[in-house]
């Protein structure tokens, strides 16, 4: 087996996308940024889109979805996710290709097997028209998605206690949020249950979910306006600590950057 890939091309509300796959082909998920942003990191990793199997869609909000029409019908690239969301992605305004041959259906808790890929959707609490994240397995390892949430849940444990690397929103700091510049109802939406997570409650579930076998935590979906990368890594780190998990020998923990691509990981 060829060695798991993992590079974020981009994390926040400016657009999501993600490369999982081998040096020859693999998937994205999400497609929230532009199609020549896209092939332009592929490329550089070595890769086109002829070497892209799939889009896994997380859920339908425009950060998410913005190439993923080009991408489908354009390029006949599938893009699955569920019933539900694909109704979402053709009904958002900021999908200008619509999809009508390039859909493919997955169903919550059901395994999909796509080549050497095991690929299975989990229920998010989001506040869009259906919510995945994704768990997948290439040989003897996991890595698991779960990128917009306002609240965890138990599919959402298990996969962190299967997973050997975990991308996992850790979106804004508490304190930022209250005293900062956006109105009382968007700080009561983000705060919500069908919202995002905060710094605090992605330390909280990771620090209880922390096993031997978890290797790298990647902080995804930071807020531009309500979180830093030195925030959101500390407060996470602090309760790894109180738990008696060390980052950096435990551990390795890593924000993602919103607008530029991570370094290319090699698992």
């Amino acid at each position: 087996m060829d060695k798991l890939l993992f590079q974020s091309f981009g994390s926040g509300s400016s657009g999501n996308c993600y490369y999982v796959g081998t040096p020859a082909r693999g998937i994205l998920i999400d497609a929230g940024i532009g199609i020549r942003t896209i092939r332009k990191h592929l490329r550089n990793i070595g890769l086109d889109f002829h070497n892209i199997w799939g889009i896994f869609i997380t859920h339908d909000h425009a950060d998410h979805i913005r190439a993923v029409g080009s991408l489908g019908e354009r390029y006949h690239i599938p893009v699955y996710t569920t019933p539900e969301i694909h109704i979402g992605i053709n009904k958002n305004y900021g999908v200008t290709e619509k999809l009508k041959t390039c859909q493919r259906y997955l169903e919550k808790n059901v395994p999909f097997q796509l080549a050497e890929f095991r690929i299975t959707p989990f229920p998010l609490s989001h506040d869009s028209t259906d919510c995945v994240g994704y768990s997948i397995k290439y040989d003897d390892k996991v890595i698991t998605f779960a990128t917009d949430l306002g609240t965890t849940n138990e599919y959402l444990a298990h996969f962190v206690q299967q997973s050997n690397y975990l991308v996992f929103e850790a979106n804004y700091d508490i304190e930022m949020l209250l005293h900062g510049p956006y109105p009382d109802y968007l700080k009561a939406r983000i705060m919500s249950d069908t919202g995002h997570l905060s710094n605090d409650d992605c330390g909280i579930f990771i620090a209880k979910n922390y096993h031997n076998n978890l290797r790298n935590i990647f902080l995804c979906h930071l807020s531009k306006e309500n979180n830093t990368p030195q925030l959101a890594f500390e407060t996470v780190n602090h309760y790894l600590e109180q738990a008696g998990i060390k980052v950096g020998t435990d551990v390795e923990l890593c924000p993602l950057s919103r607008m530029t691509p991570s370094e290319l990981y090699e698992f």
